[in-house]
C-alpha cells in the first residue's frame, strides 16, 4: 500500500485487486532469482525495482541490487509515454522518411526529451540548442529537422537521413509531390471508401470516412469530400500529411 496509485484508489473507496500484486512480486523474484546486482528501468518502474525487489531480496537473504532508474520517452503527442498500444509510437523498422516525418510531428515541447534521450548530442551540445530555441536564435522547425536527421542517421544510415530531410523538404516546405511513390489501379466504378480501403491508405472503412469528414483527402489538390462518391480517375492521391498514392486507369 505504499504505492501512490495503489494508496490513491484505497484512500477514495476503489478496488485493488490481488492480482494487481502479481507483477512487482514476480518482478522482484525474478532479480533475486537471477541475483541481479543492478536493475535498469523507467520511472513507471520505480515501485517494482526500488520497493518490491529490494526488499524481497533483502528478505530473501540477498543483498539488495542497485537500482538505475531512468527518464520516459513521450510519445509522438508529447504528453504519455511512448507505447504501440497507445499508438503514439514511431516504431524502428518504418521506412527513413516515415521516421522523419514521424519526428518533426513531435510537439516542439517534447523536443529536449528527444534530443537526451535518442541521441548522440553531448548535454553541452544539448544545452546549447535549448539555449538558442529560448532566444529566437534558433527556429524550433529547424532543430527539429536537425533532431530528425540525427535519429534517421542512428537507425538507418546519413545517406537515408539525407534523403528523407530532401523529401520532406519538398513535400512539406515546397508544397511538392514525392518523387517515387506506390501506384493503384483502379478497377471499375470504384467509390472513394473502396480505393482508399483496399490500396491501404487507411487502416479500415472507418477510417477512411474520418479522413474523408476531416478534409484529409485530396486527389491532385482537390479535396474529396464523399467517400461513397465514385472514385474521379487517375492522379496524385493524398490521405493526410505523409500519405501519396499514384492512381491509374
Amino acid at each position: 500500500m505504499t504505492r501512490e496509485n495503489f494508496r490513491k484508489r484505497w484512500d477514495q473507496g476503489e478496488p485493488v485487486y490481488l492480482h494487481e500484486t502479481f507483477y512487482s512480486i514476480m518482478q522482484g523474484y525474478d532479480a533475486y532469482a537471477l541475483r541481479t546486482d543492478v536493475q535498469v528501468g523507467g520511472t513507471d518502474q520505480l515501485f517494482n525495482i526500488v520497493t518490491a525487489a529490494r526488499k524481497l531480496m533483502n528478505f530473501k537473504g540477498e543483498k539488495p541490487n542497485i537500482a538505475i532508474i531512468m527518464g520516459i520517452l513521450p510519445g509522438t503527442d508529447g504528453e504519455v509515454k511512448m507505447s504501440k498500444s497507445l499508438g503514439n509510437h514511431i516504431a524502428l523498422l518504418l521506412e527513413p522518411a516515415d521516421m522523419y516525418g514521424k519526428v518533426m510531428s513531435v510537439p516542439d515541447k517534447a523536443m529536449g526529451e528527444y534530443y537526451r534521450f535518442l541521441t548522440r548530442f553531448t548535454p553541452a551540445e544539448i544545452a546549447a540548442i535549448e539555449a538558442d530555441l529560448a532566444s529566437g536564435k534558433l527556429h524550433p522547425r529547424d532543430a527539429k529537422m536537425r533532431l530528425a536527421y540525427e535519429i534517421i542517421s542512428i537507425y538507418h544510415d546519413e545517406q537515408a537521413a539525407q534523403e528523407a530531410q530532401a523529401a520532406f523538404v519538398r513535400v512539406f516546405q515546397k508544397g511538392d509531390v514525392p518523387e517515387d511513390m506506390p501506384k493503384y489501379q483502379l478497377t471499375g466504378q470504384q467509390t472513394v471508401l473502396d480505393v482508399l480501403a483496399d490500396s491501404g491508405m487507411v487502416g479500415s472503412r472507418g477510417e477512411g470516412r474520418r479522413m474523408v469528414k476531416q478534409n484529409a483527402v485530396s486527389l491532385d489538390d482537390a479535396r474529396l469530400t464523399d467517400p461513397f462518391a465514385t472514385f474521379p480517375g487517375p492522379g496524385v492521391l493524398r490521405v493526410g500529411r505523409r500519405k501519396f498514392l499514384q492512381i491509374v486507369d
